[in-house]
């Protein structure tokens, strides 16, 4: 219990409700994380397995003087624009290494741990989820940038409204006695205050006028045995350093054939290897399974394109 462990994943639903059985928290805008202690440094790993501690010293430094010497948590790591979290200005940040390019973003980022999977050597995960937050509160010393994640008991409908009203992306409901377990589970469930979800890109089109890297990426998601299913063009949230950017990577991972088993009918679309997963947000799915209005909000490094569906109710 002080290695790497598939994070517990919750599923989305358009239900809401209050219980006394369950636990109410505010759903997090930023980058998932394990955070891992077995004596030494403490390490950072991303859902898809990546090291995340030199893009994130600054937490690697606070686990280490704030929590004890072995430990598992999961949590999540963000940024604020204002008083809200800005999974957008997480992404200054989250391609970066070294004290002095990250200094420079001048983005300040926070860890909010919500569970605890073992302490001391201890594994946690088969007791209530209740019990582990107990645990959790008494394990760290919290002070910035180590932050504990509150909830509200039983009453969700009023908890959701609320969050809402304050801009937040949503809620996080949690059955209070469940276990922690590897995987998507209807133990954990997700109100969300906004649609978005993730993408795989399997193309793009070419800049208009005066736009420079790109168009409009072209997204999808898996279904089935593995194929990716066309979703829509996504034009619009991009700033002039994500244009360029996106761009050289993409042409990096360019391929001859469409990626999508639908067919795509843009006109001198160019198509890459679709590895590059972006987080998109949208009005509704229209009829015919395509994005209304879509929004890029910012690319996904910790999540794995294989495992990028289209989330049903």
């Amino acid at each position: 219990m002080t290695g790497f462990q598939q994070p517990m994943l919750a599923t989305l639903t358009e239900r809401r409700f209050s219980n006394a059985d369950w636990l109410f928290e505010r759903k997090l805008d930023g980058m998932r994380a394990l955070a891992v202690r077995d004596r030494g440094t403490p390490q950072l790993w991303s859902r898809n397995e990546r090291r995340l501690d030199e893009r994130f010293p600054e937490l690697v430094d606070a686990l280490g003087e704030l929590g004890g010497p072995r430990f598992v948590a999961d949590g999540e790591i963000v940024a604020f624009d204002g008083k809200l979290m800005s999974f957008a200005r997480l992404q200054a940040r989250i391609h970066l290494t070294g004290a002095a390019r990250i200094a420079a973003t001048g983005v300040d980022v926070y860890y909010y741990l919500f569970d605890l999977l073992s302490y001391d050597g201890r594994d946690l995960t088969r007791l209530p989820l209740r019990d582990r937050k107990r645990f959790l509160r008494d394990a760290f010393d919290f002070r910035d940038p180590l932050r504990y994640t509150a909830y509200r008991n039983t009453e969700g409908e009023a908890y959701f409204e609320d969050a809402c009203s304050r801009g937040w992306e949503g809620l996080i409901a949690k059955r209070a006695n469940s276990p922690y377990r590897s995987g998507r589970s209807k133990a954990w469930l997700k109100f969300k205050c906004v649609r978005d979800q993730e993408f795989v890109v399997g193309g793009f089109t070419e800049p208009q006028g005066s736009r420079t890297g790109f168009g409009a990426l072209l997204v999808g998601y898996h279904e089935g045995r593995g194929e990716l299913r066309y979703a829509g063009k996504v034009g619009t949230g991009y700033d002039e350093r994500t244009l360029r950017e996106l761009r050289e990577r993409m042409d990096r991972l360019a391929r001859d054939e469409s990626p999508f088993a639908d067919p795509v009918r843009e006109r001198g679309a160019h198509w890459i290897h679709p590895e590059v997963v972006v987080q998109v947000g949208f009005g509704e799915w229209t009829a015919d399974g395509m994005l209304r209005h879509p929004r890029y909000r910012g690319e996904r490094p910790d999540k794995p394109a294989e495992d990028v569906v289209r989330e049903t109710i």
